[in-house]
């Protein structure tokens, strides 16, 4: 014991106890998804506070030569469970007291802890008196930390629907109360319709109208939103938006919603017993004979039924083998893990469970900072059953307290939250918690797999770099006009494919539906019979390509009006991305989402719809005359930064070779002028002043080009995506050294780059002021 103390205080040099702003990963590996439920528990490092799992941890000492790490292990007791009724929601909320709970089954956790020396494994259970204290210190704060995960799990998870006051209650016009509203439900009934259920009264002229029209026919017929737009021509610009369901109303509120643009939705109205008061209604003497909007949506979300993918009525065993992990929701991560779960169905990205040893050997001392390392981190989880339950990764089923019931079923799912993490990065929408489009999250992805190669290239391998060239594709877009036509390439990487309603193969069934739907709604609610199942439009996937390749007629294409254009394939990807935009705008302008079911074939030709170009015998359209351009306006001369001057004066340079560095790092940072000095601080012309504005040579110093010389900085930021310094010079040669705008000139003309560079650098006689954007 003594020995191994011995070799404990050697190792402890540099240690520092982890505090609250540190991360600590003592509850996920960062190479798999082993935490300390897992049969070999988590090793978290006394120095970096990563956590590995048992088969990573080696080679993680080995690679970073760190030899101390904590071991977790954590157990699980199922608690007896309580003979009191769980508590129902009472409002759209997620985590919060009176909504939805996102807690599992209650447990009793355990937890062993162990300071382990590595490479020998050699282990001194915790807390041991024999430890020197310092290092007792640093053990306690990896065991008490809260996980790097769990703080975003908790983040993810906390929600609440918000319900603010109109602001059209305050001063809301009220017409003279030509009648008196009754108190008897049994007198309500739409104006329009006849409905007697879901009603809602206008505030303002004591209308009464049905509730808005629900994907399968259900909830009303729009009776009074029509309404409101009737007041909208009359009493511009906002009409009479605030109207109340009738049912809700008691003395403590109602169910109030805004109808107008800038609202569209729930709200509160603080002089709600004033304005029905002028409708003859004592909200005094009210009872509540309707669910009020919440508790309806508290009932949809507590018996949905995802019927098509669940196949609800029957009795379904999961599936556990391999291939079939699931992954789990954090936060409105669901468009997030479909494009995950899609990715890891083509073979290219398959390989990343047999490479994720190669790809883990490179990568960098934080592989949470490491794209190839999380995809693979994720495709050795998808792709294997380490994590299946009874797999050496998957926590063991917690035992079962002496008469107590058995838990749930083990799950069969992981959380990818350090690849969510990393990806979102500095994205203002996929970094937040808010649901987000699939297809714009999947190009996300895919530019920044794509980026992540060009800077560390080969770890992912071709197939998983080149997913952007497997989904490239190009069409064909043939106008026709006057007897001749035109030809024109478009490159694409998706089809955004609109649903034809009006191809629904069965439509006389959904009219059916609806007609006795609407039939239903006016019986009194007492003798109305229960809906039926909805019936949705089914609109074959081949209407929907054929809607998008259809014929298409142009107003006006190079001066001839009626022109006729058509789209074909002119090259077809290995992979084709198809988005179905189930999402339109409504006559109202608001945006609504289509319910229809699109059955997507098996297998599927498109070789009809290939292009072949100019055909024999047809006559090219003629190009339209170039207009010359106008001369562009002379560009400003660029002045120094003075609070970049100053600084490098305040250093004892002189203000002319003060100026000279400002503009020569476009005034980029006080850093990076600096820099430059001390590069060019013995140039013959560092003292002189500047010359004259539109002038060359304004930067001095070796501006080469004609303009600024780029940053040092500017050039390693380049070079660390992949391109060569002579590359990230002709960038910012040609966009005047932004960065940003450098890196899309490079990215957008990878097909003949190095010209584009000889242009931009001025080199092979480029003629007519060479060093321009190409």
């Amino acid at each position: 014991m003594e020995a191994l103390l011995d070799r404990v205080r050697a190792s402890m040099r540099g240690l520092v106890p982890a505090t609250e702003y540190d991360k600590v990963y003592n509850d996920e590996c960062v190479l798999s998804f082993d935490s300390p439920f897992s049969p070999g528990g988590l090793y978290v490092s006394l120095r970096t506070y990563l956590g590995f799992g048992a088969q990573h941890v080696q080679a993680a000492s080995m690679r970073s030569g760190e030899t101390l790490y904590v071991h977790l292990q954590k157990r699980r007791t199922l608690r007896p469970k309580s003979d009191a009724p769980d508590a129902a929601p009472t409002k759209m909320a997620l985590g919060v007291e009176g909504g939805f709970s996102v807690d599992g089954p209650q447990y009793d956790e355990s937890t062993e802890a162990a300071l382990v020396l590595m490479p020998s494994g050699e282990r001194v259970p915790l807390p041991c008196q024999e430890l020197p204290e310092f290092v007792s210190t640093c053990c306690q704060a990896i065991v008490t930390h809260v996980g790097a995960m769990q703080q975003r799990k908790e983040s993810a998870v906390a929600w609440e629907a918000e319900t603010l006051p109109s602001k059209y209650a305050e001063e809301l016009v009220q017409l003279p109360p030509h009648k008196k509203i009754s108190p008897d439900p049994a007198a309500w009934v739409c104006e329009e319709s006849g409905m007697r259920e879901n009603l809602w009264l206008n505030l303002s002229d004591g209308h009464i109208g049905s509730g808005r029209r629900q994907w399968d026919g259900s909830g009303g017929t729009n009776g009074a939103l029509n309404h409101y737009e009737e007041t909208k021509k009359h009493f511009p610009p906002h009409g009479f938006p605030l109207v109340v369901k009738l049912g809700t109303i008691t003395p403590h509120g109602a169910d109030v919603y805004s109808y107008a643009d800038d609202e569209n939705s729930e709200v509160t109205d603080p002089k709600l017993a004033e304005h029905l008061a002028h409708w003859g209604i004592d909200v005094m003497r009210m009872e509540k004979t309707a669910q009020s909007v919440t508790e309806m949506n508290i009932a949809a979300n507590e018996s949905l039924e995802l019927d098509k993918i669940t196949e609800a009525g029957k009795d379904l065993a999961p599936l556990t083998s391999r291939g079939y992990l699931g992954l789990n929701n954090l936060g409105n991560s669901c468009y997030v893990n479909s494009v995950l779960q899609l990715l890891f169905t083509l073979p290219e990205y398959q390989t990343l469970h047999p490479a994720a040893p190669a790809i883990f050997a490179t990568a960098p001392s934080d592989p949470t900072g490491d794209l190839p390392s999380q995809l693979a981190k994720l495709g050795g989880a998808l792709l294997g059953d380490r994590y299946n339950p009874g797999g050496d990764g998957a926590p063991p089923p917690p035992p079962v307290p002496e008469g107590g019931e058995e838990g749930p079923a083990p799950e069969a799912a992981v959380a990818p939250r350090m690849l969510i993490s990393l990806v979102g990065k500095g994205h203002s929408e996929f970094s937040s918690s808010r649901q987000q489009d699939a297809a714009e999250y999947l190009a996300h992805l895919v530019e920044a797999i794509g980026r992540a190669e060009r800077a560390r290239g080969g770890r992912l391998g071709d197939g998983v770099a080149a997913l952007g060239e497997l989904s490239s594709f190009a069409l064909e877009e043939r106008v026709e006009a006057a007897g001749q036509v035109a030809y024109k390439r478009v490159p694409g990487s998706a089809l955004s494919l609109q649903i034809p309603l009006e191809l629904a193969s069965n439509a006389a069934e959904v009219a059916a539906h609806e007609a006795k739907e609407d039939k239903r709604q006016k019986l009194d609610p007492a003798a109305a019979p229960p809906p039926d199942d909805p019936v949705v439009p089914l609109v074959s996937f081949e209407a929907c390509l054929s809607r998008y390749l259809a014929v298409e007629t142009l107003e006006n294409f190079r001066g001839h009006a009626g022109a006729a254009k058509t789209t074909r394939f002119a090259t077809f990807p290995r992979v084709l991305v198809v988005q179905l935009s189930r999402y339109y705008t409504d006559a109202d302008w608001t945006a609504k989402k289509m319910a229809v079911a699109v059955p997507v074939p098996e297998t599927l030709s498109l070789e009809a719809f290939r292009g072949g170009g100019l055909q024999p015998g047809e006559s090219p359209l003629p190009d339209e005359p170039n207009e010359p351009a106008p001369a562009p306006a002379p560009a400003a001369s660029p002045q120094p930064d003075e609070a970049i001057v100053a600084q490098l004066v305040s250093m004892g340079f002189s203000e002319n070779g003060a100026r000279r560095a400002a503009l020569a790092v476009s005034n980029s940072s006080p850093e990076a002028a600096t820099e430059w000095v001390f590069a060019h601080m013995e140039d013959a012309d560092f003292n002189d002043p500047l010359p004259p504005p539109g002038s060359s040579g304004q930067a001095g110093g070796g501006g080469g080009g004609g303009g600024p010389e780029a940053s040092p900085e500017a050039i390693e930021m380049l070079s660390a995506m992949g391109f060569t310094e002579r590359q990230a010079r002709g960038a910012l040669a040609a966009t005047g050294g932004a960065v940003e705008r450098a890196a899309d000139w490079l990215f957008s003309r990878t097909d003949d780059l190095e010209s584009a560079v000889a242009a931009a650098l001025g080199e092979g006689g480029g003629g007519g002021g060479g060093g321009g954007a190409a």
